[in-house]
């Protein structure tokens, strides 16, 4: 399914330019020359708006307030395109809960830039919306410098993003959510591996090894106790 836009502005001239700029890069637009016709639309199918500011008896302004009290919508992006180019404008726009601002006249690419950015942003906006309305949010596990997202399966270690596998993140969350305790191999077997798959002692201590070097100077807080298993020392 393509992604819908719908461009909002009362010069038709420049909801056909959007509109046919847009399609050539693989969007589906529609277009309103008014937020009151606008609002008549199936708001939720849609994405993304871009929404001019200076319209006739409903602004852009007012608009964008109505869609962040729709539940259905309070989280789909808004860009406002507008020739009101004072800083005042922009501010009063993006406090509004507008995601970008484009000063009119335009340049087409920039446009398209900017509506690829605030799609890609609002992706990850909306998953954790998603979840959270369906009560799967789960909040960060955090260490230092450690943070494993386990909402979005990924692990940052002061600031970057480190590259983990499955079980090397099912290692790590499980070790951060039981910390200051020895656990035998097979009981992390238990509890890390799924119940199907066959787990030696020596994949674990691969495993792990790998895990230790990935994580830098955070690897000396997985602690070995030989004849007792692995354990994440806070203090270490």
């Amino acid at each position: 399914m393509r992604i819908k836009i719908l461009v909002i502005d009362d010069e038709e001239s420049i909801c056909e330019i959007l509109k046919y700029n847009l399609e050539k890069e693989g969007y589906e637009v529609d277009t309103a020359l008014s937020a009151e016709e606008a609002l008549e639309t199936d708001l939720p199918s849609y994405s993304l708006f871009i929404v001019d500011i200076m319209m006739d008896q409903l602004s852009g302004f007012d608009f964008a307030k109505r869609l962040k009290n729709n539940d259905d919508v309070e989280n789909t992006p808004i860009i406002f395109c507008s020739a009101l180019s004072g800083e005042d404008d922009t501010v009063m726009g993006l406090n509004i809960g507008a995601d970008d601002y484009i000063t009119k006249p335009f340049k087409i690419p920039e446009v398209l830039a900017r509506v690829r950015s605030v799609l890609r942003r609002s992706h990850v906006t909306r998953d954790i919306a998603q979840i959270r309305r369906e009560g799967r949010y789960e909040s960060d596990i955090v260490f230092h410098g450690l943070r494993l997202n386990r909402n979005r399966k990924e692990c940052v270690i002061d600031g970057q993003p480190l590259s983990l596998s499955r079980t090397e993140f099912d290692l790590l969350l499980f070790f951060l959510t039981h910390r200051n305790r020895i656990y035998s191999r097979e009981e992390i077997i238990n509890e890390v591996w799924d119940k199907n798959v066959v787990v030696t002692n020596r994949t674990v201590d691969t495993n792990l090894t790998r895990l230790r070097k990935k994580l830098g100077s955070y690897g000396k807080h997985i602690e070995t106790r030989v004849g007792f298993g692995y354990g994440f020392n806070e203090t270490a």
